[in-house]
């Protein structure tokens, strides 16, 4: 059984993992904005031809890719973690009790 103490600190660890996320999908969708806007304003305002190529998808796919991965550890992980935790944590009971 766990104490109010070890809840309150998982759940501080979570929180601060999620607003982690929600931090970094904001400044994604800043920038990316920003680099789309970018493209948007200068890409009729050179001489060499396909200038207009939209080049800041690859900085949205790529970093698009982390934040998938971001949401994937924050989001997804926590039942699995917590099973995971809970077998070591029984492991290393077992190996002091021995």
């Amino acid at each position: 059984m766990t104490s109010d103490e070890e809840l309150r600190r998982k759940a501080k660890l979570r929180a601060e993992a999620k607003l982690g996320f929600y931090i970094h999908f904001g400044v994604y969708i800043g920038v990316n904005v920003l680099l789309f806007l970018v493209w948007w304003f200068t890409r009729g305002e050179t001489s060499i031809p396909n200038a207009s190529f939209p080049w800041f998808i690859f900085p949205l796919v790529g970093w698009g890719i982390g934040v998938v991965a971001h949401y994937l550890a924050v989001f997804a992980r926590t039942g699995v973690t917590d099973r995971m935790v809970e077998q070591e944590y029984k492991k290393l009971k077992a190996e002091q009790g021995q």
